[in-house]
Formats: C-alpha cells, structure tokens, sequence
C-alpha cells in the first residue's frame, strides 16, 4: 500500500511540475527563447494568493483568480519590455536577460514583503478519499491537482490545434517570417504564449503553496529548474512532452526520497535527466529538427 501511496504523492508533485513545464515549453516551441523568469513569475503568484486569502480574507477561487491575472499580466509586462527589444539578438543575449528579470523579481519580492519565510494557509482544500477500507487515502488536493494538470494539457493541446490563435503559435513556431508574410501579428502572438505560461505559472503557485506552504522570495527557483527538467525531459516543444515528463519526474523524486535518500533525491531527478538525454537528445517526445543551411 506504501507503493500506492508514493505512487500518487508522486503523480501529483508531477502535475505541480507538468503545469510548469507547460510554460516553459510553450514559449521556447513558439519564441524560441528560454524564459529563466517563468520560476519567479510562480513566486509572485504565490505570494499574490497568500496576500489574497491572509489580509483580505478572500477564498481559494477568487484568490486564485486573482493570482492568475496578475501573473498573466505582469507575463505580458515582461515579454514587452525585456524580450521583444531582442528579437534578432543572439540566444546568450536572451539567456542572460532571462537572468537578469529572474534576480529583478526575487529582489523586488524581497523588498516589498521581506526576506522571511511567511507560511501559507493550509487546509484550502481539506478533506480526503479513504480506498481499501481505509488502509488508502487520497488527499482531495491530490486529486485537484492531477485533474487540474490533466484538463490544463488537454485544453491547451485542444487549443493550439483547433483555434486560429493556435494556428498562429504553430506557424510562429516553424518559421516566424513566413508567417509575417502571411499576415500574422508575429508580437502578439508571442505576447499570448507569455501570457498562457504565467498563468498556468500563478495555478501552478497556489497549488505547489497548498501542498509546501511556505512562501519565500526564492520560492519559485528550485520548482522552476525542476520543470525545466520535466520540458527537456518530455521534449521540449512538446506539450505532451511537458505532461509525461513532469509526472515522470514527480514520480522519481517521490520513490527517490522514499527508497534511496532524501537528501540526494535531487541529484538522481537530475542524473536520470542526463542518462535519458545520451540515448535521446531530443527528450521522449521531441523531434529532430533539421537545419536549413
């Protein structure tokens, strides 16, 4: 039964992760760019429910909502004015801006809500499911959370390949000039991906908080490199992709802690990561992609 149970806390650590690496590999399919900002946009996401549910007494929903608009926003904030002035740049050139916004938000954090660790409310979503005549139970957030990252992947996948919008981020993503010749807002396109990224960035904030409630400004780092993982992992580019590696991943942290070592559960998530990338570079669901010269 301890197997099941690590099992599911494993799954649902994964979804946590999988809505992350959604973000991550959306914009680097579409931009082109990887967004090191993405785990401090969870951050303040995090602390903008905290806020929202502590001084204003608000619920889970509207605390959430709210979250999401924020993060949605201040996602589109970003793109604008540090990622769009470097559309022709070189890729170290967005790398170490993608640095640069990261240190901005933690330090911003700090300044505006202290450095301490201040502890989320728990028991936003209490309750339980008892399996097995109660030998099993099953958190009502465990299941949230796997639901929520199983509608998240559906529904984005559904949209990209059904909607013109959807249509817009696949021909960004295969070649941005043609698909300026044929009359699409290259900019805005780009600026929905950042959207949709940061605000699956603030659902998966509340949710990874309501689980680990502690909220810190470096909150968002260690789940942010992790989801990266899962994207590289699955493939990067790949929403499917992003799904099965960030519950696969979930997976291996859990049973590592639970099996091997606490301590050392990291370093494995991150050896299986470069065991898997020698025999596929290109993650489980990622495609060669041949270049024109």
């Amino acid at each position: 039964m301890n197997l099941l149970n690590y099992l599911i806390n494993g799954l649902s650590l994964g979804s946590v992760y999988a809505i992350i690496a959604i973000g991550y590999t959306m914009v680097y399919g579409i931009a082109k760019m990887l967004n090191f900002a993405h785990g401090d946009v969870i951050m303040i996401g995090a602390y903008v429910s905290f806020f929202m549910l502590v001084n204003f007494g608000l619920g889970f929903i509207p605390s959430l909502l709210i979250a999401v608009v924020i993060c949605t926003v201040l996602g589109i904030v970003i793109e604008r004015l540090a990622y769009k002035p470097l559309r022709q740049a070189d890729s170290l050139s967005v790398l170490i801006t993608a640095i640069g916004v990261s240190y901005l938000l933690q330090n911003s954090a700090q300044l505006m809500w202290g450095s301490a660790t201040k502890m989320y409310p728990i028991n936003i979503i209490s309750g339980s499911v008892s399996l097995f005549g109660g030998k099993l139970s099953i958190p009502y957030l465990t299941i949230v959370t796997i639901l929520v990252c199983i509608v998240v992947t559906f529904a984005l996948q559904w949209f990209v390949n059904n909607t013109r919008t959807g249509s817009a981020m696949r021909a960004c993503s295969e070649d941005k000039d043609a698909a300026r010749l044929m009359g699409i807002n290259v900019d805005t396109t780009i600026s929905i991906t950042f959207a949709i990224g940061s605000c699956f960035a603030a659902v998966a904030a509340v949710l990874l908080c309501s689980a680990y409630p502690a909220v810190s400004p470096t909150l968002g780092s260690m789940p942010g490199i992790k989801a990266f993982t899962a994207a590289v992992f699955g493939g990067i580019g790949s929403i499917p992709g992003a799904f099965i590696g960030g519950l696969l991943l979930g997976i291996i942290e859990i049973f590592s802690r639970a099996y091997i070592s606490t301590q050392l559960s990291d370093a494995i998530v991150f050896s299986v990561l470069i065991i898997v990338l020698l025999f596929k570079p290109t993650g489980i669901l990622g495609k060669k992609v041949s270049e024109k010269v």
